[in-house]
């Protein structure tokens, strides 16, 4: 029943959707908010672009409580109820209250997303497509940023937070109507027959259903009585927290976060000649096609593989770049390389989504074990969307300091210094159970 488990990713990925709409809202909105007078100056504009991080920040708790509460369906369904009241409170109130408001619950819901929402596709997979599934979540995430970019700036506030509040409602009602438990919450709380029913209907006839409810429920009873205490009390759990926490870490480091928020102003401070606003829908088009690139190559190459030339990429498009945007501030010259902008981005982009973009996440997914995989999700995923506070909260402030080229040659280091860690500490966990993994790490 393949076709089954493509509906409820599919499904629930429209929360996924939503998410990308959000990441890059600010981009085609706060000149729009200027313009309606809603917005008067920089410190309000970079409050309601980074609210949406600080908001992330506690969904990961919020919902990660909730997903060993109440089962992952339940509290999946219950991240789309912010997405829909953050976009029609911006539809139809125009105080900037209501934008700081919605724009961090819209940021609460996005890290419950992100803590919940890949485990639980994580768990209902089967291990040889685990990771296509899992990377679905960018394609869709990506798919969001595009509708953004492209309607944004042609649709009127109300206009188009109304229509953005049509997905989180679509998926509500279709995720209601067509997910399942997961099977592993369900044994965890002694659901063994719904588990097993559960188990037989998204892999069909002829599946070993017996040998995969042995797997979890081994697996759930070396865990015990877990608590977040316990990332510390096993090599394992130390050694995954380590890898993927730091792997995130690196993900916002690339700049990523600020590059979409803030797309629209940096095609402009950095002197293309093509419209911001049709730079940022290139952009955007770009990202939706690299994303389809990774569920192709993430169980073939590896996530290692992926990671390395992901990070290699990003650090030939953004050093020149910053290259590029140090001279231009500063000399006022280099028009007949006014292209060059559009170029890099595009490089950056393309070679962030085949890496940088998903790969993350689908380890944070399979590196810790049942029993803490939704607190261990939770701090993860809290402490990326700290970083990413941070970096969109000051990064208008910081190109005004010290030049836009300069930022962009940071984030290239910081690029470059994570194809060392990805070499010499993350694991390979392509093609291996969740059980071979942990035995890996343990080792």
């Amino acid at each position: 029943m393949m076709n089954n488990i493509y509906a409820i990713v599919c499904t629930g990925n429209l929360i996924t959707f939503s998410v990308g709409t959000a990441i890059t809202w600010a981009s085609p909105e706060l000149d729009k908010l200027e313009e309606i007078n809603v917005i008067s100056n920089q410190d309000q504009r970079s409050w309601v672009s980074s609210l949406f991080q600080l908001g992330g920040l506690f969904g990961p708790f919020v919902y990660g409580f909730m997903a060993d509460k109440v089962g992952r369906k339940n509290t999946i369904l219950a991240i789309g109820v912010p997405l829909l009241v953050g976009y029609l409170l911006m539809a139809f109130v125009r105080e900037l209250a209501s934008f700081y408001v919605s724009r961090f619950i819209i940021g609460l819901a996005t890290g419950g997303m992100y803590a919940v929402l890949p485990n639980y596709v994580s768990e209902i997979s089967e291990k040889a497509s685990r990771g296509t599934f899992s990377c679905l979540l960018n394609v869709f995430q990506c798919s969001g940023m595009l509708f953004c970019y492209a309607v944004g700036p042609y649709t009127s506030v109300v206009v188009f937070n109304f229509i953005l509040a049509i997905f989180p409602a679509a998926c509500i009602i279709l995720f209601y109507l067509l997910a399942i438990e997961s099977p592993h919450y369900l044994i965890k709380t002694g659901q063994y027959d719904l588990a097993k029913s559960t188990i037989e209907s998204i892999r069909g006839k002829g599946a070993n259903v017996e040998s995969e409810l042995a797997m979890i429920e081994k697996a759930i009873e070396e865990e015990g009585r877990p608590s977040v205490k316990d990332i510390c009390r096993s090599k394992g759990n130390k050694k995954a927290f380590l890898i993927t926490v730091v792997l995130l870490c690196f993900q916002q480091l690339t700049g990523i976060n600020a590059i979409l928020t803030y797309a629209q102003t940096i095609f402009k401070d950095s002197g293309t000649s093509i419209p911001p606003e049709i730079c940022s829908m290139i952009i955007g088009a770009v990202q939706l096609g690299a994303s389809f690139l990774t569920p192709i190559f993430v169980d073939k190459l590896g996530r290692k593989m992926l990671l390395i030339i992901s990070a290699i990429g990003m650090v030939l498009s953004e050093l020149p770049l910053g290259l590029y945007s140090h001279f231009y501030a500063h000399q006022k010259e280099g028009s007949n390389l006014s292209y060059l902008p559009i170029v890099c981005l595009v490089v950056f982009i393309l070679t962030y989504n085949v890496g940088f973009a998903q790969v993350p996440w689908t380890i944070m997914a399979e590196m810790f074990p049942t029993g803490i995989r939704s607190k261990a999700a939770s701090l993860v995923t809290a402490a990326c969307l700290l970083l990413g506070f941070f970096i969109v909260k000051y990064f208008e402030q910081m190109s005004n300091n010290i030049g836009l080229g300069v930022c962009f040659m940071i984030f290239s280091v910081c690029c470059a210094v994570s194809t060392i860690f990805v070499k010499f500490v993350v694991i390979e966990t392509s093609k291996k159970s969740l059980e071979e993994i942990q035995t890996e790490l343990n080792s």
